[in-house]
């Protein structure tokens, strides 16, 4: 059974920077695209970013883009997620999500199977 958790979370003030890891544990995650996405009070959970299981492809939400950057440790079965010049709206609760995914990189919400509880990111101006 797959189980990701997430930490790293906190509160900072704006242009600060705080690094996200998420740790899987499980079946073996060759062929697992991993990502990070977000969900803030009243909205719907949205992509962050993405990484495929080689690490060689990314994908990002255009409002992060520039500032967060995602990255795996394949030997640790870690994915993190530095976040720079954080901002206000960047406030949300952050859930890393997997799926097996061994030739794609998918960004919808409804691709991925396993998620973890999330960590809570908090921005303040």
């Amino acid at each position: 059974q797959v189980q990701l958790v997430e930490s790293g979370g906190g509160s900072v003030q704006a242009g600060g920077s705080l690094r996200l890891s998420c740790a899987a544990s499980g079946p073996p995650f060759n062929s697992y695209a991993m990502g990070w996405f977000r969900q803030a009070p009243g909205k719907e959970r949205a992509l962050v970013a993405v990484i495929s299981w080689s690490g060689g492809s990314t994908s990002y939400a255009d409002s992060v883009k520039g500032r967060f950057t995602i990255s795996r440790d394949k030997a640790k079965n870690t994915v993190f997620l530095q976040m720079n010049g954080l901002k206000p709206e960047d406030t949300a609760v952050y859930y890393c999500g997997a799926v097996y995914r061994p030739y794609s990189l998918p960004t919808s919400v409804a691709d991925y199977d396993y998620w973890g509880r999330g960590t809570q990111v908090t921005v303040s101006s």
